[in-house]
């Protein structure tokens, strides 16, 4: 495994990073006063996401992306460093069309799209003309378990009718939402992991009732962490998703990449975060050292450093992982990915903050925001003891194919 960047990823670096800094870092102060007011989308959003398509940063979290489609084909090992770069600002991987959960969907669409499918809804997305939500998250059932689902996907002639609630469905305030792909059972008799189907509902379709954009930890997302009531919203048969009975196999199919780009954001938002609490200790003074001198703050500092290296080596490797043998393959390490990273990202942020002071849990510094995000994905996507569960569980299957090789290493006393 060799994780280190090619030519052609440092140059993409650079070139998100410049454009990072000359045109997203100048914007941020806009972006809030903007959102503050009420104004969503940015007034300057637009013109972002054109000027990143006229520079070739476009799409670039698709491994299979055909010729005619726009965008930049990389590899998730490629695109992961990318991805940490947009994650040092909570909004900026839209203007790259690279953000969640478009490209998740985009993913899903881009391998099981029908002909129809791919012009209604996947080429708008590419081109970043529409944005998008995936509906799978219920208030009244554990969904880190898929197969608690209970909203209602049911066939009637040449239409599915679909009946349930969703919440936590991120984009769907957004303006632009078009398109749910919506999870949901279309067969409650079926073994637990063939009852899941998805399809693919219009925002505007009748029944469809946003109820509520619910906020995270008191913060406000004006793209939307959504509660929806969906109330007999009747979609063509045609609207299906691959196959009925395959919601679960595409939902672990979205799911990997997607894990991936969100631990790369995040490892992004430590950095940020690092780098501020190593300015801060340098700045100013408590008990006559500067904040550095202490050995408090410089633990924080090390051991920042440390697990935050140790991090970004997991998922680059996951990235390998899922590129060479594929996410089936790599649940384990997506999983350990997962469970491990949104956990360093509210660390490193907490230290920095307590470096800052008032001023850390103030406005005045990106920390409060990023702590936020970084605590609502130890839930997104599975709460971490799902995934801990599941290490385990691999980990002691595994272990069973060797039972008892270990037992030479143990030295129990003699008898008597």
């Amino acid at each position: 495994m060799d994780f280190g960047y090619s030519p052609k990823v440092e140059a993409l670096r650079t070139r998100v990073r410049n454009f990072m800094d000359d045109h997203i870092l100048p914007r941020v102060r806009q972006w809030h006063e903007e959102v503050h007011a009420g104004k969503y989308p940015v007034s300057f959003m637009e013109d972002l996401k054109a000027l990143a398509r006229s520079e070739g940063l476009w799409n670039l979290f698709l491994p299979h992306l055909k010729e005619d489609e726009p965008g930049t084909r990389l590899t998730n090992l490629e695109y992961a460093p990318l991805a940490e770069i947009m994650g040092r600002i909570g909004w900026a991987s839209e203007a790259f069309n690279c953000s969640a959960p478009d490209t998740g969907n985009m993913e899903l669409l881009h391998m099981f799209a029908t002909p129809q499918q791919r012009e209604d809804w996947l080429l708008p997305l590419l081109h970043g003309k529409i944005r998008s939500a995936f509906a799978m998250t219920e208030p009244d059932v554990a969904s880190s378990d898929a197969t608690n689902i209970t909203t209602l996907v049911q066939r009637d002639g040449n239409d599915y009718v679909i009946n349930g609630r969703k919440w936590f469905i991120t984009n769907a305030a957004h303006p632009h939402c078009r398109i749910f792909i919506l999870m949901g059972k279309t067969d409650p008799d079926a073994p637990p992991h063939k009852q899941q189907s998805m399809i693919l509902v219009p925002r505007d379709t009748p029944g469809v009732d946003v109820v509520r954009n619910v906020n995270i930890m008191n913060h406000h997302s004006p793209e939307g962490h959504c509660e929806i009531v969906f109330r007999n919203v009747r979609v063509p048969a045609t609207n299906l998703l691959g196959e009925e009975g395959s919601g679960f196999a595409l939902a672990q199919a979205r799911l990997g990449p997607g894990r991936i780009h969100h631990c790369m954001r995040s490892i992004g938002a430590a950095e940020l975060a690092l780098e501020l609490m190593v300015e801060r200790s340098q700045e100013r003074k408590t008990f006559g050292k500067h904040l550095h001198q202490h050995g408090t703050v410089a633990e924080w500092i090390a051991r920042s450093r440390i697990e935050i290296d140790q991090a970004r080596l997991l998922v680059l490797k996951t990235a390998w992982m899922i590129d060479h043998v594929g996410a089936k393959a790599a649940r384990k390490e997506i999983a350990m990915i997962k469970a491990l990273v949104p956990s360093l990202h509210t660390t490193v942020c907490e230290r920095a903050m307590q470096t800052f002071g008032a001023m850390g849990i103030s406005p005045d510094t990106p920390l409060a925001d990023h702590w936020t995000w970084g605590r609502a994905l130890r839930l997104a996507d599975g709460p971490d003891e799902v995934h801990l569960r599941s290490i385990a569980s691999m980990e002691i299957k595994q272990s069973q194919e060797t039972l008892g090789a270990t037992a030479a290493y143990l030295t129990p006393p003699a008898r008597l």
